[in-house]
C-alpha cells in the first residue's frame, strides 16, 4: 500500500521508536492514532504531528481498551489499514539474583506488556481491517510486530524479555498465515541496540562502549531507520510472516 494512503494506530506511540514511525507516516502524507498510557506526552505528540494525528489512552494488556482503541482509530481516521505494535518494557533482572528468585508478577508483567499487549492489538485491528475493500492482491491491511534481538540472543537478566520477545517471533508466521483468508499481512522487526529515550541518561562511556559493539555502523540505530523498515513492508505485499533483524550485525554477549 502507498504510504499516503496509511491509516495506522500504533500501541507505544507517543515517544520512541513508535513516534518515529508516526511522524514517517504522517510527513509521506498518511495519518495516525497513537495509543499510549502516558497521556500528557500522547496529546502532546499528537499536537505536533498534526491534523493527521489523534491520540487515544489504552493500556495493550486490557482487552476491552484495545477494542476500544481500535474502533476510536477507525472512526477518527474513517478507516484502518495498519497496526503498529511498539508498546513495551525492557525487565532486566536476573531469574535468581542476590536477593533471591525474581517474582513471578515481574516476569508475567512484561510477558503482558510485551507479548499480550502485542497480541490484544493485532487481533483488534485485524477483526476492523478484514471489512476493508480488498485492494491489488486482495489485501486489506498490515500489522507489524516489534521484537528484538534478544529474542534470539538474550542477555544474563532478560529471561522475562528475551520470552516476551520470542513469543512475538514465534506468532509471526501462525498469524500471516491464519490471515490470508481476509488479506492481511503480519512482519515482525527486531530491532538491535536503537536510541530512544531509555538510553538518554546512559553515562557517556557506557553509551560509546554500546555503540562498539555493532559491528557496521557502530553505532546505535536511530528511529528513522525503524520507521524507514517498516515503511518498506507497508510498501511491499510480498513482505509477510516474516522477522527482520535491523542491527547493524550485531550478535549479543550472555552480558
Amino acid at each position: 500500500m502507498q504510504l499516503s494512503n496509511i491509516k495506522a494506530i500504533i500501541s507505544g506511540g507517543a515517544s520512541g521508536l513508535g513516534n518515529a514511525v508516526a511522524e514517517y507516516i504522517v510527513a509521506s502524507g498518511g495519518s495516525v492514532t497513537l495509543l499510549d498510557v502516558n497521556d500528557e506526552k500522547g496529546r502532546d505528540s499528537a499536537k505536533a504531528l498534526g491534523e493527521r494525528a489523534h491520540y487515544i489512552d489504552a493500556d495493550v494488556r486490557n482487552e476491552a481498551e484495545v477494542e476500544q482503541a481500535v474502533a476510536y482509530a477507525s472512526q477518527q481516521m474513517d478507516g484502518l489499514n495498519m497496526a503498529v505494535n511498539c508498546a513495551g518494557v525492557i525487565g532486566a533482572k536476573r531469574a535468581l539474583g542476590r536477593e533471591g528468585p525474581m517474582a513471578l508478577d515481574f516476569f508475567s508483567n512484561v510477558i503482558q506488556i510485551n507479548l499480550v499487549g502485542s497480541f490484544n492489538l493485532t487481533k483488534a485491528a485485524a477483526h476492523v481491517m478484514s471489512q476493508n475493500e480488498p485492494g491489488e492482491d486482495g489485501e486489506r491491511g498490515v500489522i507489524v510486530n516489534t521484537a528484538s534481538v534478544a529474542a534470539y540472543e538474550g542477555q544474563i537478566g532478560q529471561s522475562a524479555y528475551s520470552a516476551s520477545k520470542g513469543g512475538i517471533v514465534g506468532m509471526t508466521l501462525p498469524l500471516a498465515r491464519e490471515f490470508t483468508r481476509i488479506g492481511v499481512r503480519v512482519v515482525t522487526v527486531a530491532p538491535g541496540v536503537f536510541h530512544t529515550p531509555m538510553v538518554d541518561g546512559m553515562p557517556e562511556d557506557v553509551y560509546k562502549s554500546l555503540c562498539e559493539q555493532v559491528p557496521f555502523p557502530s553505532r546505535l540505530g536511530s528511529g528513522e531507520e525503524f520507521a524507514k523498515t517498516v515503511a518498506f513492508i507497508a510498501e511491499n505485499r510480498y513482505v509477510n510472516g516474516t522477522t527482520i533483524r535491523v542491527d547493524g550485525a550485531i550478535r549479543m554477549q550472555p552480558k
